[in-house]
Formats: C-alpha cells, sequence, structure tokens
C-alpha cells in the first residue's frame, strides 16, 4: 500500500502546507519578541527594540538602534527591517549610523584615525542579494594604500580606479561568473534580480543604478580569473607578457610534445603513428552573430589572442589581403554558408564564428576561433586552421569539416599566398580530410566513400561532431552577445569556451571509462564477426590464400596507402538506363524459359529414376508457382485470367497423372500409399481423391515425403535408400539454385529501385518501374518458397542418410533474411545492419551477375573488416589518450609547483598568496590524476582480456561509468543500414499486391 511518504507534494499539501503558509505570516510580525520593553542586549528600557535583521539567523531578534549597529560590524550589508505603524518597513545600517571601515589593518585599533569618506553621499555596494548604499571610510594615514587596492584587500572590486563610488563584493562576482556559465543569464538580467531584491515595488526606484558599472566590473572579473588561471599572475611578465593562447586550457588526452608523449614518438612504428596523431574538427556557427554596434577603436577587448579567438589585428589583416580572390564553387552538394552568404551576412558586423575543435574530445583549441564576416569563406576557415596547428610538431593529423570534400582541394596552393606566420609544411606530414558522420550523408556517394571515418584507417570511432556539441552550449549567449562590441563579445566567448573545456577535464575519469567499458566488448564482438564471416566464406582457408580474400586484402590496403587506388567499397557502376535494365529482364526471362526451368519436362520412355526424381522436383516446383499465380489473381480475376488458369491447371494436372504412372513403376509401394489417403479422404466425405483435389494440393510423395512415415523408413529397400539419396543430392542444388536466384533478384531489385528514384518522373513512368518491380519481387518470393520446401525435404533426407553438413550452408530462411545487400555508400555510419546470411554464405559466383554479387560481397567483407578494425583502433586511441591524460595532469602539477616562487619575490603576505595558489592548483592536478587512474585501474586488464579473445560479450559486461556528457542526438541513428534493396520481401498475399508496399 502507497504511504504519503511515497509522494512528498501529496504529503506536503496535507499536513505542512497550512502550517507553512501560517508561519510565513507570522513572520510578518515581531512574533514571540512584540512583548519586549527594552532591548534584550543592552537592557536599556530608553532604546527600544524596534529593528530586526533580515539575514542573521536568529530568529528575527528586535534590538536597539545602537546594538543592531554593533552586531553588525562584520556584516555591514544585511538588510535592516524597523517595526511602527504595526508592521516592519525596510531601513540600512547606513540610515541607522553604521561606517565601513576598509584599508586600516591597525590589530590595536580597527579605525582609522584619519578616516577618508567616500566622495558622495553614499557608496554603492552590489552584493549577493542587494544593491546596498553604506557609509564607507578609507584609511587616510597611508597604512592602506590606494583606494582600490584598500577595497580589494576588503573584499571587494571598485568600478573604477582613483576615487571610487561603486563596488561588488567578491562574492556577488563569482555568483554571477559561475550563473552565466551554467545558466547562460546575462548581466543584465542577473543585475536586475538584485536591484528587485532592494526594492521590487517600483514605487521608489533605486536612486543609484548601476547596471553599467557592474557590467564594467563583470567584465574585468572575468579576464582577472582567466590571468590567475592561467599562472600570469606568477610570471615576472604579467599580465602584458601574455602569449598568443597562453589562457586557454588545454586538452589533456591531445597529444602534446614535451608535456604527455613518450619519449622517441617520433619513431613510433608506422602501425602505431597514428596513436600521436592530432584529430581537429572545423565548423562554423550562425546563431553567434553580432549586430553591426561599437568598434574595435571604442571596444578592443581585454585578452586579444591570449585564448581561444585569434589576434584581431592580424587576423583582419589577412582578411583584407585576400578578401578579394575568388572562391571555387562545390562540385559537391550545395551550402549555403559557402554558396549563398549574404543570408548570413545581412545586417551584422560578424555572421557568426568559425572554430577548431579536438576531433575526439570536444574541446575549443587556443587561437582557432575567428569572426565570420561573409559566410563562411575559405580564407576564414583557413586562417583557424593553420594557427589552430602552428608552431607543433606533429607528424599526423586528421581533420573533419562538413564541407572538407571541396575546402581540402588546392589549400596548400592557397596557404602559399598566406603570411609565413601560419604557414604549415606538410612534407613529411600526414594530413587526412574526412567528413562528420552526421554531415556525411548529404553528400554525394563518392564523397561518402572517400571522406568516410568509418572507411578511413586510424582513426577509431571519432564522428568529427565535437564543434556541433560544443555549438549547443554556446548557442544560449547568441541573445546576449549580439548586442555587445567586439571586444566584450570576444571576451565573453573566450571564457565560456575556457570553462567548457575545463567541465570536459574534470569529466575524464566518468567519461573514459564508459568509453572503454564500450569499445573493448564492441571490438571482441566485431573480430569475432569478422572472423565468422570469412570463415563461412570458406576464403580463409590456406587453400584460397591467393583467392578472392587475399585480392581484398591487397586491394584494402592500397587503398588506404593512397586513396586513388581502387576503393574497396565502391561498386562498379554500369548502365544505369531504366530501358537497359528493363531489357535485362525480358531476356532474363526469355532464357529461362528456353532452358525449360518453368516449362520443362515430357514423359520419356528411358526416363532413369534420377531423371524421375527431377521431373518431380519441377512438377512441386510448378504446382506452388501455379499456386502463388492463383493467388495473386485475387478474389475477381477477368475472363482472360480465368481461361488461362483453366488451362495451365489442366495442362499440369494431366503432366502430373503421366508422372504418377512412371512413378508407380519404380515405386509401387506410392498406390498403398495414394490408395490409403484416398480411402482416408472418402471416409471424410471427400468422394473424389484426384479430381476433387486442387492440382497445387496432390501429393507427389517423392522419397522424402515418404521418408516422413515411420513404416517406410523401417523398410526402405536398396532402390528407395539409392532414390534417398538422389533426391537429397538433387535438393542441395535446389536449394543452391534457388539462394542464386534470389540473391540475384535482389541485386537486380535494387537497380531498378536506385533507376527508379535517379530518372523515372511522372506517373506513367513510376507506374511501369513499380510494374517491373512488382515481376520481380514475385520470382523472388517464389524463389524463397522454392528454397523452404527443398529444405524441409533436405531434414528429412539428411536424417535419412545421416548427412547433416548441409545445414552448414543451408540455412533455416526468415522473411527478415530475405533482404538485399546493405548499402555500400555508408551515407549514415551509425547504421550497423548485419548483412543477411543468405549473402554472407554465397560461396560461388552467381551466373548472369557474378561481378555483382561478387562487388557487393566485397563490400560487405571490407565493411566488416572496417568496423573490426575502427572498434580495434578505438581501444588503441582511449588507452593512449588514457595515459596521456594521467601524464599531462602530472606534469601540470610540476608546471604550478615551478611557479610557485616565479617572482622571485622576497616573504611576504604577497609571496605567500602566490604560492598557496599555485600550490593549491598543483594539489588539484594531483588529485585529478589519482582520482582517474583509480577510477580506470581495472581497465588494463579488461583491455588484455578482449586482445587476448578471453572476453566473453554473450553477456555484456559490468558498466561502473555515468552517462557521457556528450550523448546527444548529433552521434547516433537506430536506422537500418540498407537502401531499398535491402527491404525484405513481404509474404504472398491473397489480394493482389500494390507496388507502392513491395518495399
Amino acid at each position: 500500500m502507497e504511504s504519503l511518504q511515497d509522494f512528498p507534494v501529496k504529503e506536503w499539501v496535507k499536513e505542512d502546507r497550512q502550517a507553512a503558509l501560517e508561519e510565513l505570516l507570522r513572520a510578518e510580525g515581531r512574533g514571540d519578541h512584540r512583548s519586549y520593553t527594552s532591548c534584550p542586549a543592552c537592557q536599556n528600557v530608553d532604546a527600544p527594540a524596534t529593528f530586526r535583521c533580515e539575514d542573521c539567523v536568529r530568529g528575527g531578534e528586535m534590538l536597539c538602534r545602537a546594538c543592531m549597529v554593533a552586531t553588525h560590524g562584520q556584516t555591514p550589508l544585511h538588510r535592516i527591517e524597523m517595526w511602527g505603524d504595526d508592521m516592519f518597513t525596510r531601513t540600512t545600517l547606513k540610515d541607522l549610523g553604521l561606517r565601513i571601515q576598509v584599508g586600516h589593518w591597525d590589530p590595536s585599533d580597527r579605525r582609522c584615525g584619519a578616516p577618508d569618506a567616500a566622495a558622495g553621499e553614499a557608496f554603492v555596494i552590489v552584493d549577493s542579494d542587494a544593491v546596498h548604499e553604506v557609509a564607507l571610510d578609507f584609511c587616510g594615514c597611508g597604512l592602506g594604500g590606494s583606494k582600490t587596492r584598500q577595497l580589494l584587500r576588503a573584499a571587494m572590486y571598485p568600478a573604477t580606479g582613483g576615487n571610487p563610488r561603486t563596488a561588488a563584493t567578491f562574492s556577488v562576482l563569482r555568483r554571477f561568473h559561475l550563473l552565466s556559465l551554467e545558466s547562460k543569464c546575462s548581466a543584465y538580467e542577473f543585475y536586475h534580480s538584485l536591484a528587485r531584491g532592494t526594492n521590487n515595488t517600483g514605487i521608489e526606484p533605486l536612486a543609484k543604478d548601476r547596471y553599467h558599472e557592474f557590467l564594467r566590473m563583470t567584465r574585468e572579473w572575468r579576464n582577472l580569473q582567466m590571468l590567475k588561471r592561467s599562472g600570469r599572475g606568477h610570471d615576472p611578465s604579467g599580465a602584458k607578457g601574455t602569449g598568443p593562447g597562453e589562457c586557454a586550457l588545454l586538452c589533456p588526452a591531445c597529444p602534446h610534445p614535451g608535456k604527455n608523449l613518450p619519449d622517441n614518438w617520433e619513431n613510433a612504428p608506422d602501425d602505431k603513428k597514428f596513436l600521436y596523431a592530432l584529430f581537429l574538427a572545423m565548423d562554423a556557427n550562425f546563431r553567434l552573430k553580432r549586430k553591426d554596434v561599437s568598434s574595435e577603436e571604442a571596444d578592443p577587448g581585454l585578452a586579444t589572442g591570449w585564448a581561444f579567438f585569434c589576434e584581431v589585428s592580424a587576423y583582419m589583416a589577412h582578411l583584407t589581403e585576400h578578401w578579394d580572390k575568388p572562391q571555387e564553387r562545390s562540385t559537391c552538394v550545395a551550402h549555403d554558408a559557402v554558396d549563398q552568404p549574404d543570408r548570413e551576412a545581412r545586417g551584422t558586423a560578424s555572421s557568426g564564428i568559425g572554430a577548431v575543435d579536438c576531433a575526439r574530445h570536444n574541446m575549443k583549441r587556443p587561437n582557432a576561433v575567428g569572426d565570420l564576416q561573409f559566410g563562411e569563406r575559405y580564407i576564414n576557415m583557413d586562417y583557424m586552421f593553420f594557427r589552430s596547428i602552428a608552431g607543433t610538431n606533429l607528424q599526423r593529423f586528421f581533420v573533419s569539416y562538413d564541407i572538407a570534400c571541396q575546402w581540402h582541394k588546392n589549400i596548400w596552393s592557397r596557404m602559399e599566398d598566406y603570411v609565413p606566420e601560419i604557414h604549415y609544411l606538410p612534407h613529411g606530414k600526414f594530413m587526412s580530410f574526412l567528413v562528420p558522420k552526421f554531415h556525411l550523408p548529404a553528400h554525394i556517394e563518392a564523397c561518402n566513400l572517400r571522406f568516410s571515418f568509418n572507411l578511413t584507417r586510424d582513426v577509431g570511432q571519432t564522428d568529427g561532431e565535437a564543434p556541433e556539441r560544443g555549438w549547443a552550449n554556446a548557442n544560449p549567449l547568441a541573445s546576449s552577445t549580439k548586442e555587445m562590441g567586439p571586444g566584450a563579445r570576444r571576451d565573453a566567448l573566450d571564457d565560456h569556451f575556457n570553462d567548457w573545456n575545463y567541465k570536459k577535464i574534470i569529466a575524464f575519469g566518468r567519461v573514459m571509462l564508459k568509453k572503454m567499458e564500450e569499445a573493448v566488448p564492441q571490438m571482441v564482438e566485431k573480430k569475432v564477426a569478422l572472423v565468422e564471416m570469412e570463415e563461412s566464406l570458406e576464403l580463409a582457408s590456406s587453400a584460397l590464400e591467393e583467392g578472392p580474400l587475399a585480392a581484398w586484402r591487397t586491394m584494402a590496403a592500397k587503398w588506404e596507402e593512397d586513396s586513388e587506388k581502387p576503393n574497396p567499397f565502391e561498386t562498379v557502376n554500369r548502365d544505369d538506363h531504366l530501358a537497359k535494365v528493363q531489357h535485362d529482364l525480358a531476356v532474363e526471362v526469355a532464357e529461362r524459359e528456353a532452358s525449360g526451368k518453368n516449362l520443362e519436362g515430357t514423359v520419356r520412355e528411358d526416363m532413369h529414376i534420377t531423371e524421375m526424381i527431377a521431373m518431380g522436383l519441377q512438377l512441386e516446383e510448378q504446382q506452388k508457382t501455379l499456386a502463388f499465380d492463383v493467388a495473386a489473381t485475387g478474389l475477381h480475376p477477368t475472363t482472360a485470367q480465368r481461361r488461362a488458369m483453366v488451362e495451365r491447371t489442366s495442362k499440369l494436372r494431366r503432366k502430373i497423372l503421366v508422372w504418377i504412372d512412371i512413378q508407380n513403376g519404380f515405386f509401387p509401394s506410392v498406390k498403398v500409399v495414394r490408395a490409403n489417403e484416398d480411402e482416408a479422404r472418402a471416409r471424410s466425405a471427400r468422394t473424389q481423391p484426384i479430381p476433387g483435389l486442387q492440382v497445387h494440393e496432390i501429393k507427389l510423395w517423392l522419397p522424402s515425403a515418404l521418408m516422413r512415415r515411420p513404416e517406410a523408413v523401417r523398410q526402405i529397400t536398396p532402390l528407395q535408400n539409392e532414390a534417398v539419396d538422389y533426391e537429397y543430392r538433387l535438393r542441395v542444388g535446389q536449394a543452391n539454385e534457388a539462394l542464386d536466384e534470389i540473391r540475384r533478384g535482389l541485386l537486380v531489385r535494387t537497380k531498378l529501385y536506385k533507376h527508379k528514384d535517379a530518372s523515372s518522373r511522372g506517373v506513367r513512368e513510376n507506374m511501369r518501374s513499380n510494374g517491373a518491380i512488382n515481376v520481380l519481387n514475385d520470382r523472388i518470393r517464389r524463389m524463397a518458397e522454392q528454397y523452404r520446401g527443398a529444405r524441409r525435404a533436405l531434414e528429412t533426407l539428411g536424417r535419412v542418410l545421416g548427412k547433416m553438413e548441409w545445414e552448414r550452408g543451408l540455412r533455416p530462411l526468415c522473411e527478415k533474411d530475405v533482404r538485399g545487400m546493405p548499402r555500400a555508400t555508408f551515407g549514415d555510419p551509425e547504421r550497423q545492419l548485419e548483412m543477411s546470411w543468405i549473402w554472407v554464405l554465397a560461396r560461388r559466383p552467381i551466373e548472369g551477375c557474378t561481378d555483382l554479387s561478387f562487388t557487393a560481397l566485397r563490400i560487405e567483407w571490407a565493411k566488416a573488416r572496417a568496423r573490426a578494425l575502427r572498434w580495434t583502433e578505438e581501444v588503441d586511441l582511449l588507452e593512449e589518450e588514457m595515459r596521456r591524460i594521467l601524464q599531462f595532469l602530472t606534469w601540470r602539477g610540476r608546471w604550478w609547483r615551478e611557479r610557485a616562487d616565479g617572482r622571485g619575490r622576497e616573504d611576504g603576505p604577497q609571496r605567500e598568496g602566490e604560492r598557496a595558489y599555485a600550490y593549491r592548483q598543483a594539489r588539484l592536478q594531483e588529485q585529478l590524476c589519482a582520482g582517474f587512474a583509480d577510477k580506470w585501474a581495472h581497465l588494463p586488464e579488461l583491455v588484455r582480456k578482449g586482445r587476448a579473445g578471453e572476453l566473453d560479450v554473450a553477456h555484456g559486461l559490468p558498466l561502473h561509468g555515468g552517462d557521457d556528457d556528450d550523448s546527444d542526438g548529433s552521434e547516433g541513428s537506430e536506422e537500418d543500414d540498407s537502401d531499398d534493396g535491402a527491404r525484405p520481401v513481404p509474404s504472398s498475399s491473397k489480394a493482389p499486391i500494390d507496388p507502392l508496399y513491395l518495399d
């Protein structure tokens, strides 16, 4: 029985709501203090207790004026209420006479003997709950230093230098900073929430609006925090000596020579070089626009080029120099941001931003972000790309970009025209350009093959969609940053990008754990699938070492070394006109009729037993074909259809009767079986055994049917045993032939669908195409039924003969198995539909379509190989990345400890503070390192078992990690990886089949 505790809100409604409401109203009065006639603190009867503090945790204790001031010397920003006229009204500690002293640190006397009152009627302090007007005194005796330093040492940040009149507490600046990073709220929204906390009626608006001052202080605070956290305060050159990108948090998992790479990494074996590759992902964001307000002169920014944005003057000089250069048009799909940039640029000073991220860890890279002015121009993205890799001596790069297929063309010749500062020498280096997985399906088929992450060696499970995840986090800033000046906007985005990187870093322990615990079982599973596929194809044996598999492996290896070589994933294009396909179908039908596959057979006087059985198989097939065609005519056939069916039925019945006479000659016992069947039907009031049956219901009593009768097995004769063996061999051939026909029909159907989609326009052409597909589907269904019948016969025949090896290659054929090859375009990389077994077990070329079938089979083998390799690479990459993370954190900890005395100060408060902060940062790096190492302690054994084949993935693995913070809808799709040819063939229907529902 459910209790109220199971529904806390219901419990609150029933038990506590009324009580809470009453207490809230009671708190509007003096409560238990209403009877006080004097101040309980000083007991002065002449000092009535008429004041209480909203923020003190004392139950609303009432005090006199003097005691209220005395008790708030260390909490001068508490909010005070005064009782009068039977209610409380708001007052301030300033009105009660409290003065705040800053800057005077003499422990013997906290009050300065020569106080310097703040200018103006009141000093304004912005705090976490309200905006306060206070009476503030600076130290005037010289002990406290400048007024700015006096405020800073009191944990208050001044709005201006010199003679400040406004300050914000460190507390409110920290709160807003963190809140803005998490919720993306603007300074305007936050400040006005504080203003409402001060006065929420609007009757008496704030006498002193400090929004603009607060905006300025928060911007400066962000900059100071960035400098502090990047160690600039510990450098002798200070903030002014900050170098390009020095304030950007680096990705610990990416390779950084001198920080987290092993010794001699440059000379790693060729098959291990990818472990030290840098994975980059480029993209543009047109949500983060900026209106044409302010200017670089008026708002240059506080950290130009110090974090993620490129240094503005050099970037703009580059754009100005190359602005008029024409940009080649795309030969792939249209990309509006490139081909129609005016759509994004209208009415803006910046139409968006471009960025380069690390592709595997979704972190922004230093000096790799820049404003876009007129869409996604190559000159913009080139500069960001080359700046992001400037100065590195890494040797291998994988670069993801949604228009990489076009952008990478002529990139090196374009680079030669740029300033030397961003030149990158590609000689002796390896650089691969790819298209992100989610974007790839929109590209033409050639791009799907050449620029696919799934098909490219050494990339693991990288998807290239890192920037998209980062944009999802940054896009809520658009409403506020679009109104900012250029410098303020860059400062804000730099700060948010740094926070994004920080959150990625502290999540590495959980995220990498989850990824590895997923990757190892996937690696094992895909390797096993590849081995099973090769074994099933009988291509892995030493006898076929020089056969197709060896050739395919050579082809794949050569293509991986040189993408200009033949692509193992690519089909061979042929004449794709629908008329040619229709002609091929007509020729196929004519050849089948000429070979007697449909109407073969006449009674021969010298018929051998094998020929008799073979004829029986043909009659059986004709029975099924007739039954199928009768069902396909529907409930209301035309006169012509009825006449044709009568004629076909009569002919087939005559053939069967002739064949039965011959069968009786070979096996007289069959006559007894039929007589018993006739008698049984007679007892059931079926008085016309043969004429009364539908022709397709007449039992032929082939050996496979006879052997299902227990008495037949007990009384089997040598001739019957020989007949069983003959039928067994014929049934194996029949089943294999049916499979070949199914495969060939499915392959041709795939081409028909492609031609229909590409060429058929209008109702007439679509009906013609659907008609051809309808005919083809009918044939595929007939072949499927023929295969199933042959297999049922083999189950009996094999048991009698003790031969069951046929089961390996002739599996049960379900409806879902009758589907074409999964598409070879790899349009959606997340689609991982396994190939139907009818393709895996194809042992020989299919007559009439040898090249087509083996091309498709080669593609499926290449896909299985690619899946196994990608997951193997992913495990290798994750293992190396986890090692790099730990080494980077160790290096960063040492880096901070070395900077503890970086400025060489003499012992004193300043040196102590700098050392304390450096040691605290070092401790953080060391704690992260230790925590990650502990969380990952069991993974080496997991990886070892996976590589050694000792891992049982059938029952899954316990996952210890939480949800990945990168999970989103851009990473995956549950749709199958098939094209029109891969759809299953529908079951036979009693009604005419609508071509629209065939596939």
